[in-house]
């Protein structure tokens, strides 16, 4: 696939989840959701906090795949300084969506292939559910390669994002273990199982806090890694 049509179709993809309100399948509301969301920041706060990263009062973080800005929101209350908070996007509302709710910010319209900064600019960058949404494989690496290069050496990639194939999305595609490492094939990694089926943990209702602990346990109904990536393997 030619990456220009690459995103060109996820541009697309992600005009039409908007369209659809494909974004509601998450409100908080529901208490699979919450939950999920919950155990995510759990994990991402701890991972963070054992390799020496918190607070985040002197790092400066770009994510990857921003959307309107809601991710990079949350590092605030782990310290972040909302001047050292990056974000980019391919998609040019949802970029002004988030100067709009976070001016204190820097918010960039930017293909991931060719970032607008310096080389080792970066203590952390985020990638949450972007490598699945890009099934160019040439691209993928390519975004790789451009998040080593902005990345400070003694920096890392906090990760996020689907570890299997959803067959009712042929828009995205699973991040196996695998295909991560080769991706990024020098790194040193620690990467966590998490999360609940969604489809699953969303129809648990008022049995969510008891029953959603219990199923989890269970390996393959978790369907996420999260975890870090550190660009110096001697760390």
């Amino acid at each position: 696939m030619n990456p220009k049509n690459e995103v060109e179709r996820i541009k697309q993809v992600y005009r039409g989840y908007r369209e659809e309100g494909r974004q509601s399948l998450w409100r908080l509301e529901n208490p699979g959701n919450a939950m999920i969301y919950r155990e995510r920041q759990q994990t991402l706060h701890a991972l963070l906090d054992e390799a020496g990263f918190l607070p985040l009062a002197h790092c400066k973080v770009l994510e990857i795949g921003c959307g309107s800005g809601g991710v990079l929101a949350t590092l605030l209350e782990w310290g972040a300084q909302p001047e050292n908070l990056y974000g980019v996007d391919l998609l040019l509302d949802r970029i002004d969506e988030a100067r709009t709710r976070y001016p204190g910010m820097h918010f960039e319209c930017a293909n991931a292939e060719r970032l607008p900064y310096e080389d080792q600019t970066f203590d952390l960058v985020l990638f949450f559910t972007v490598f699945s949404s890009i099934l160019d494989q040439s691209m993928r690496q390519n975004v790789a390669r451009e998040s080593l290069r902005v990345l400070k050496k003694t920096g890392a990639i906090l990760w996020y994002d689907f570890r299997y194939n959803n067959p009712a999305n042929p828009n995205v595609r699973g991040m196996t273990k695998a295909e991560i490492r080769r991706l990024f094939p020098n790194a040193q990694m620690t990467l966590r199982t998490i999360t609940l089926l969604p489809p699953l943990a969303r129809r648990l209702g008022k049995a969510t806090p008891w029953l959603y602990p219990v199923l989890s346990k269970v390996s393959f109904l978790r369907s996420h890694y999260a975890g870090l990536i550190y660009k110096n393997a001697s760390i």
